[in-house]
């Protein structure tokens, strides 16, 4: 796998969800922050306004997507004006729903996605995002990103057989679309910072994506930097700059990440989680993994699935 679709298969814990909700004006809602959680929504059919915690409410028309990737809480209402009735849940709860709000004006339909993230471990990547992410629907641009909100739509309005590892896979598309929509008009190269600018890097890429394709291989300063074609030095010096941490570091801490959601989501011993992330020895790797996480691997693994 590639950097970024391990980001996104990291960042999410659980099953996603999604709902299409139809409003009819005169309407508004106040949704509390959800910490742990992450959530994108689409204008499908006619216009609302977000209204965000902070700063100034947000026009959304058919198309547009936002992304709330730490869970902060928001209104969506079909006039920035409009009070705001309080919701005790999400507009998710389920893989894919329906809901529909009746009032006597215009119409407002809207995809709404979301899932739980691990907010104590959670990758870096995610921390730099800001806390609201709007990408106009814009003529020509991000097309990928357009026909999965297609197909989203269309298997969550008429579910048929199969729609489950569809719309799974769906969303997941639809997540990655996101973050390289993002990612790629984060401004202009010589203005771009953080892990937008490490990757858009073709130097810093190859060296995040060589970490994550073999975290169990030894690697070095000097060997990443011969994979990126930098020297020593100049390769620790920018990937440090870029990535806020130094390559075996971030490399470290990689691995652990990998190991810890190994021992969530598989069967394998603790000895075969130790030496597919770079470990000759389990007694290393324990040490390694409670200096990070705080408990033993076999405790970790035993809570996780408690």
């Amino acid at each position: 796998m590639d950097m970024l679709s391990d980001v996104v298969a990291f960042m999410r814990t659980g099953r996603p969800t999604s709902t299409r909700v139809s409003w009819r004006a005169p309407w508004g809602v106040a949704f509390p922050s959800a910490p742990g959680s992450a959530g994108f929504h689409v204008v499908l059919t006619g216009s609302c306004w977000l209204l965000p915690p902070e700063g100034e409410p947000v026009r959304l028309n058919v198309g547009d997507v936002v992304f709330l990737p730490h869970g902060d809480g928001f209104g969506l209402a079909d006039d920035p004006a409009r009070p705001l009735a309080r919701s005790d849940c999400a507009l998710h709860t389920e893989l894919f729903s329906s809901a529909g709000f009746e009032g006597a004006g215009a119409e407002t339909v809207l995809l709404s996605c979301g899932y739980r993230t691990f907010p104590d471990r959670s990758h870096p990547i995610l921390g730099s995002l800001p806390a609201l992410i709007h990408l106009p629907s814009t003529l020509g641009r991000h097309p990928e990103l357009r026909a999965a909100v297609e197909l989203l739509a269309g298997e969550i309005g008429n579910p048929r057989p199969g729609a489950d590892t569809v719309v799974s896979s769906l969303l997941d598309m639809l997540q990655l679309y996101i973050l390289r929509a993002w990612f790629d008009s984060d401004g202009e190269p010589c203005t771009i910072s953080g892990w937008a600018a490490a990757l858009a890097d073709p130097a810093i890429g190859r060296a995040l994506n060589a970490i994550h394709c073999e975290p169990g291989r030894r690697w070095t300063v000097e060997s990443l930097g011969a994979h990126a074609g930098l020297s020593r030095a100049g390769f620790a010096r920018r990937f440090t700059a870029l990535v806020g941490q130094a390559p075996l570091a971030y490399l470290t801490w990689w691995r652990l990440a990998s190991a810890a959601r190994m021992l969530r989501e598989s069967d394998a011993s603790v000895a075969e989680v130790a030496e597919r992330v770079g470990y000759t020895s389990e007694f290393a790797f324990g040490n390694a993994f409670k200096r990070e996480y705080g408990v033993a691997p076999g405790r970790f693994r035993r809570a996780a699935v408690a």
